[in-house]
């Protein structure tokens, strides 16, 4: 901070402050999670819900600190990019290891793929029950 900064200019250093230490956090645990979590699904999970967040604060504090217009379109593309990315990727990373046998099938409370991916190994269609 400057020493002749306005009281705006004050206030907008400590939300950027705040947003980096708080996506910094986020980021962080995501990283703790891939490392401690047991299974594939929670660390996918930790992957992705608290990097997404973690990023999005980044950006904005990355906005805040340049206080100019043109960089939010560009910081926006980059989190919608990546919002629209990271749970399909972890979705598909899923659904593999499911297939393949990877994922712990008894810590699942609900399992909705199982009858698809029997119909899948017989032949049948998806919407089919015959």
């Amino acid at each position: 901070m400057s020493p002749e900064a306005t009281g705006l200019d004050a206030v907008i250093d400590v939300v950027t402050a705040v947003f980096l230490i708080v996506g910094a956090l986020m980021s962080l645990g995501a990283a703790i999670g891939l490392l401690r979590f047991p299974d594939l699904m929670s660390r996918m999970h930790a992957a992705t819900k608290p990097q997404v967040l973690g990023l999005f604060l980044m950006l904005a504090a990355i906005g805040l600190q340049m206080r100019t217009w043109w960089v939010w379109p560009v910081l926006l593309v980059a989190w919608i990019f990546q919002l629209l990315t990271a749970p399909v990727s972890a979705h598909m990373v899923g659904r593999s290891a499911y297939r393949t046998k990877h994922g712990h099938r008894e810590k699942l409370t609900k399992d909705e793929l199982e009858a698809v991916v029997q119909r899948a190994a017989a032949g049948q269609e998806p919407g089919n029950s015959n």
